[in-house]
């Protein structure tokens, strides 16, 4: 059976060595390849990754900015954003650099694998959710939610929606749990990601 290639770029030794352990343990015939820099990754020989999982916070050229790069070595390689600064901004950034997807370094390990897992099994999936970009599966969101899903995807919180809107923070609140139900998705940062992917928000 093939053996599937990750790139795992992150400058935190540690990071990467868990990360890389998690990886082949949790998925089957999978092996990982390590750089701390984006040079050292691009200098890497015998590589063809699937994926490329990209810190933002690296010394020298930035994550974001090395993503044109790493397109340009594996034109069909798929760039996955992996940062702790998983604020609805950080994923509108990755997702206008190139990214196809976004994970925050604060998931826990099974859901690290769940999102790497669905990336790998359909190369043509817009989300880690599997949601398709075409109209016959874009999500149905009421007028309210999407206004709630603009703002949020501006970086606002709950209270500061409310105010925009003239609700309460208690309505906001379930505004944004039915839009996240209908995204498929589990956070916030999530939604964004989706939300720019589908063209729900501009």
């Amino acid at each position: 059976m093939n053996t599937t290639s990750i790139l795992l770029i992150d400058d935190h030794a540690l990071f990467r060595s868990g990360i890389a352990m998690v990886l082949e343990t949790g998925l089957e015939n999978m092996r990982v390849f390590e750089a701390g820099t984006l040079q050292e990754a691009l200098r890497l020989e015998g590589c063809d990754p699937a994926l490329v999982l990209l810190d933002v916070q690296l010394q020298g050229v930035s994550g974001l900015e090395g993503i044109g790069s790493l397109k340009r070595k594996w034109p069909l390689t798929r760039i996955v954003v992996v940062s702790a600064f998983d604020l609805p901004q950080a994923v509108i950034e990755a997702v206008e650099h190139g990214a196809a997807a976004f994970i925050s370094k604060t998931e826990k390990a099974e859901r690290m694998l769940e999102l790497v897992r669905a990336l790998l099994d359909d190369s043509d999936a817009s989300t880690p959710s599997n949601l398709a970009s075409n109209e016959s599966n874009r999500p149905r969101l009421t007028p309210r939610q999407c206004e709630v899903l603009d703002l949020l995807c501006q970086g606002l919180s709950n209270k500061m929606i409310g105010r925009k809107l003239d609700l309460s923070e208690h309505t906001v609140r379930g505004h944004v749990q039915a839009m996240l139900a209908t995204l498929r998705v589990s956070s916030r940062s999530e939604a964004t990601y989706a939300a720019r992917r589908l063209g729900l928000v501009r």
